[in-house]
């Protein structure tokens, strides 16, 4: 089954494929996309078992890249596109990054852990509590609230959320505790980057993927967290821009 995918901008643009996180569908990006649209074409799908694709189960964040690099080569002008991806979506970019160079201009993964965690049955066992409650009014409301999700976004954000499917939740989330990046070397770009009040497994990870990659480099966002393209979503935008260019990117992104 094919995702469902959000088009906007000219047809004839240099395409960026936005990957939302767990829990979330391609909503999230609404202000990049806003934003990008003059002058890129941007695709936005929803990930299987979330929105709009909700019906496509989750298989595995493999299997997720390659359903987005099949995306990228039918619909991309090129048949290939610049990647950014937040959280599971930045698993997903991470895998396209290392995999499928040939569809990936370049990358961005932001809140990407590719370290042990010291607790890893703790956590899947807090995913199994957390599943079938997910999508009770207070639970999202407190998720929003350690997330930082702006008050005017505090209502889409629980739409979007009401619309994932339990089990890729579960599955999904569980992916991404045992994620390692693929042992082989590509020479996409890629750019490293958390939020400076993320987990320290988190920023501490930035390093291990930059060098992962021969054309890779890592910053820190400052004064925000893990879903920080809705905290500072014009940080994020200049971020986009800049790496997709090949130029400077801002200067309030310090090296990891």
């Amino acid at each position: 089954m094919t995702i469902f995918v959000h088009e906007a901008g000219p047809h004839d643009a240099d395409a960026v494929v936005l990957l939302h996180a767990v829990g979330t569908t391609g909503w999230m990006w609404e202000r990049q996309v806003t934003a990008l649209k003059s002058d890129l074409r941007v695709l936005v799908p929803d990930l299987p078992g979330h929105g709009r694709s909700a019906a496509v189960a989750w298989e595995s964040i493999g299997g997720t890249a390659a359903l987005v690099a099949e995306l990228i080569a039918a619909r991309a002008p090129s048949g290939r596109a610049h990647v950014v991806g937040l959280s599971l979506g930045g698993y997903v970019a991470a895998t396209l990054a290392a995999t499928a160079p040939d569809v990936v201009a370049s990358a961005i993964v932001s809140g990407v852990n590719v370290l042990p965690f010291p607790n890893p049955g703790r956590l899947r066992l807090m995913g199994a509590l957390m599943a079938p409650v997910m999508k009770w009014g207070p639970v999202l409301r407190a998720n929003a609230r350690a997330l930082n999700v702006p008050d005017a976004d505090v209502d889409g954000y629980l739409t979007a959320a009401r619309t994932t499917d339990r089990h890729a939740f579960r599955k999904a989330s569980n992916d991404a505790i045992d994620f390692r990046l693929p042992p082989r070397t590509s020479p996409c770009r890629v750019l490293a980057v958390a939020g400076a009040n993320e987990h320290d497994l988190t920023k501490r990870s930035l390093a291990e993927i930059a060098t992962a990659f021969p054309n890779g480099e890592a910053r820190l966002a400052p004064g925000v967290g893990h879903a920080w393209s809705g905290e500072n979503p014009d940080l994020f935008t200049a971020m986009i821009r800049a790496h997709l260019s090949g130029s400077a990117l801002p200067d309030a992104l310090t090296h990891a």
